[in-house]
C-alpha cells in the first residue's frame, strides 16, 4: 500500500517537474524580458520582497558570498537596488530595492506568475481542486 503511494507521489512530482521546468520554464523569458541572467532577476525579486544583507542573499539563493556581492555589484550598477546601512548590524550593509528595481522585480513576478494556457484551459473544479492541492503543500 505505501509502495504505490510512493509510486504515485514520484509520478506526480515528475510531471510538475516537467510542467514547470521543461514545458512551461519562464525563466528564459523573464531573463530576456530584463535583459539579465535569472540569478540576477531571482536576487532582483528576493531583495524587492525584503530588504537583506548580502549574507543572507547567498543562503536564500544556494550561492557563495563573492558571487552574492557580483549580483548585487550588477543590479546597483544597473540602478536597481542600493546598498544602506544597516541599522542591526553597523558592520554590514543591506540591500534595498530601487523605484526601477521594483518595476522590474514586478514585472518579472509578472512573467513567472503567468500560467500557460493548459491550465487556463482545465474545467474549473479541476482548476479549483488543484489550487487547493498546491495551498496545501505550500503550508
Amino acid at each position: 500500500m505505501m509502495d504505490d503511494r510512493i509510486e504515485t507521489a514520484e509520478h506526480a512530482w515528475h510531471g510538475l517537474r516537467v510542467l514547470l521546468l521543461e514545458q512551461h520554464d519562464r525563466r528564459k523569458e523573464v531573463a530576456e524580458a530584463l535583459g539579465m541572467s535569472f540569478n540576477r532577476v531571482k536576487a532582483l525579486r528576493r531583495i524587492a520582497n525584503q530588504p537583506c544583507t548580502l549574507r543572507s542573499l547567498a543562503e536564500f539563493m544556494v550561492i557563495d558570498a563573492p558571487y552574492a556581492t557580483v549580483i548585487v555589484d550588477d543590479l546597483a550598477k544597473r540602478g536597481l537596488v542600493e546598498r544602506t546601512a544597516n541599522p542591526a548590524d553597523r558592520r554590514s550593509k543591506l540591500v534595498r530595492v530601487t523605484p526601477p528595481g521594483r518595476a522590474a522585480a514586478e514585472e518579472g513576478n509578472r512573467i513567472l506568475d503567468t500560467p500557460p494556457d493548459a491550465l487556463l484551459a482545465l474545467p474549473p473544479d479541476d482548476l479549483a481542486a488543484l489550487d487547493r492541492i498546491v495551498t496545501r503543500l505550500l503550508d
